[in-house]
């Protein structure tokens, strides 16, 4: 039973190599023939445009880009309030007050300094008359929740008005709950 088994099974694997393609050079033929071959065109060519590099129009490409003031030069206008331009800035002066935040409070109750955190990561510490934000903010008073300060703001005529402004303590609910 085995032997004849094994010759069957020999027999039928045999069968299967014939040298008849016939059917698939039919195919082959068939798909050639219904296909045509598409080649996208080539996107055009755009002609290069050289600008050439001008070092006095432009900053040098190999130093880092200065901060922006928000104005150096101060129209001065006669019987109008306008900051001090001979005033030194500080530090916390090239900030915008979104990229502060308040995060505690250092001292006793006569004498108490703000922890002021900038975008970079530093931390520095003012209290009262120090100088923050772009619109030359002055600290007018400092809580254990939040800083008062009073802005100077540009009119756009030559003069500057005075706006009070708070940062408050970046997570405030905790400090008033203690």
């Amino acid at each position: 039973m085995i032997k004849r088994l094994a010759v069957v099974s020999l027999a039928l694997l045999l069968s299967g190599c014939f040298d008849d393609l016939s059917d698939v050079q039919n195919y082959i033929a068939d798909v050639k023939a219904n296909t045509r071959a598409r080649v996208e065109p080539l996107p055009e060519v755009q002609e290069f445009v050289h600008i050439p590099y001008r070092s006095q129009d432009a900053r040098s490409p190999f130093s880092a880009p200065r901060p922006e003031a928000i104005q150096d030069k101060f129209l001065q206008v006669q019987d109008c309030l306008h900051p001090d331009p001979r005033r030194r800035k500080e530090p916390l002066e090239k900030y915008a007050l979104d990229n502060l935040k308040m995060r505690g409070t250092l001292g006793d109750i006569g004498n108490i300094w703000a922890l002021i955190e900038a975008s970079d990561k530093t931390l520095h510490r003012v209290t009262l008359n120090n100088h923050i934000g772009l619109f030359h903010g002055r600290v007018i008073n400092v809580e254990p929740t939040h800083i008062e300060l009073l802005e100077l703001i540009p009119d756009g005529a030559g003069c500057w008005k005075e706006r009070t402004t708070m940062l408050q303590m970046a997570d405030a609910s905790s400090v008033a709950s203690n």
